[in-house]
């Protein structure tokens, strides 16, 4: 059972990197999302990031095929263990050239009520899960722009940016 799990991270990472390829290639923009997960209690759900250790937003690259919904509900289930059960909100779509240090990407961000347990299942891609209440986010640098879509959320806003 371990040895399919390798496999199929291994598989994903791979995917992910040709995308990544790809998008270098043709020199064009990778959609992807960014989740804000609330818990019943109302608390955010962050992930502890393994390539740069900051705190961030669940969330990556929509797959070939994919929607945004089916994207939102698969990184959730893959970087936090964590049920879709509603998207609530667009929060904003994201697309500064800097805002990715990777690659150009264009980001949905979306506030999403979720259930279950929190457990990391793509452990080459995130550290730790928690959950925070608003008003006690960890403080410093997040990952990538996510300091940014979490004040747009807080602030009520939907942003184009």
């Amino acid at each position: 059972m371990a040895f399919f799990t390798v496999a199929i991270q291994s598989t994903r990472s791979l995917w992910r990197f040709g995308q990544t390829v790809l998008g270098v290639i043709f020199r064009h923009p990778i959609p992807g999302t960014s989740i804000i997960p609330i818990l019943p209690d109302g608390r955010i759900v962050l992930i502890r990031r393994r390539d740069n250790g900051l705190w961030g937003l669940p969330g990556g690259m929509v797959d070939w095929g994919e929607d945004i919904p089916t994207s939102v509900q698969r990184e959730l289930m893959e970087e936090t263990g964590l049920e879709l059960v509603n998207i609530r909100r667009l929060v904003g779509v994201y697309s500064s050239p800097d805002r990715d240090p990777r690659i150009h990407s264009i980001c949905v961000v979306v506030e999403a009520e979720v259930k279950g347990t929190m457990e990391v299942h793509d452990t080459l891609e995130v550290m730790e899960i928690q959950a925070f209440s608003a008003d006690a986010l960890p403080p410093g640098k997040m990952s990538h722009d996510h300091s940014r879509q979490l004040q747009d959320y807080l602030q009520g806003l939907t942003r184009l940016a």
